[in-house]
């Protein structure tokens, strides 16, 4: 799928940037060309430690940002796929500086959209989280005004070949911001802050967001929005989880939700699902939404529903939680 081709990663080292470029060059070695477009000098050095140019000639560091769009066209030249992962992520630095995420997270955005429309890229796999559901914080509002200019930006541009898809979960259990390392950092401390005591969020692997982005680069079509089907875990459990802390709880902070949503219920409207996924497909004829869910063998729901963290019918258990922190600890 991806020999022969030339990706680009905006955000590329961020976590799903090393990821997918460590998945492309073990599973896609053939691959044409990889460019890690990020703004972040000192990582990219330190990843060009880990590929030297020696050894991996076809892989290419990209200084650049996203809300320069002619640095950004310049990097697209003769690209295939682009993973766009670029974004401006922490709900409180969004809170405090919102000016820099609207930049970075919308206006960013449409920089791409109208330079992969001109460089005539084949697909752009946006990822996008579940705080774009039913958002109350800056991040999730530039998050789904992000998603809105994909799924309408063919709209304008109809002739053009470009496709736009958008994977929509919830933060990856080791990412950057993510509770799980984030507690495991304070455990040092023996004392674990936690927001409230009916908390919830969503538990998606790493290796389980990088299966999405291939299912996704492979099955979907333009206008599309990619969800996981995932376990929740409550916070307070994932704290009880570290022995010999004390939990002190802090209140839920600016911008926070008790619950995370990634379907709501009016987006249910325009829903199919797989085994694994929930493909929502608004905006279209009820005939072509018909045509893509047999293709894919797809069944519908025929009431409205809200997927959302606190009303999962699967939670992970304490063993379960230890399991994924001592990975955590071993992978870093």
């Amino acid at each position: 799928m991806l020999n022969n081709k030339s990706i680009l990663i905006t955000g590329g080292t961020g976590s799903f940037g090393q990821a997918i470029i460590e998945f492309i060059i073990k599973n896609y070695p053939k691959y044409k060309r990889l460019v890690i477009f990020s703004r972040d000098e000192n990582k990219q050095f330190e990843m060009q430690k880990k590929y030297p140019t020696l050894n991996y000639p076809n892989l290419r560091f990209f200084i650049g940002d996203i809300r320069d769009y002619k640095r950004l066209r310049t990097a697209l030249n003769r690209i295939d796929f682009v993973f766009h992962a670029a974004a401006i992520k922490q709900v409180p630095a969004s809170e405090y500086n919102p000016s820099e995420a609207i930049k970075t997270n919308i206006d960013g955005a449409q920089n791409l959209i109208d330079a992969s429309l001109e460089e005539n890229i084949k697909k752009v796999i946006f990822l996008s989280t579940d705080k774009a559901c039913s958002p109350v914080n800056l991040y999730g509002a530039t998050k789904l005004c992000a998603e809105k200019l994909f799924l309408t930006a063919k709209k304008n541009n109809p002739y053009k070949s470009t496709e736009f898809v958008i994977m929509r979960y919830g933060n990856v259990n080791a990412s950057r911001g993510s509770v799980m390392p984030f507690f495991i950092e304070r455990s040092k401390s023996k004392i674990l802050p936690v927001t409230h005591k009916d908390m919830t969020r969503f538990s998606i692997k790493m290796n389980e967001a990088i299966d999405m982005s291939m299912w996704a680069l492979k099955y979907m079509e333009n206008g599309q929005i990619l969800i996981p089907k995932i376990p929740s875990y409550r916070v307070l459990d994932l704290a009880n989880v570290f022995k010999g802390t004390k939990i002190k709880y802090v209140g839920i902070r600016q911008g926070e939700k008790v619950h995370e949503d990634l379907i709501s219920k009016a987006e249910s409207r325009c829903a199919m699902e797989t085994k694994k996924y929930f493909i929502l497909y608004p905006n279209v004829a009820q005939k072509k939404f018909e045509k893509y869910r047999k293709k894919i063998k797809a069944s519908t729901q025929t009431k409205e529903f809200n997927y959302n963290s606190g009303n999962n019918s699967i939670f992970l258990n304490s063993k379960q939680l230890l399991s994924i922190i001592n990975e955590i600890k071993k992978n870093n």
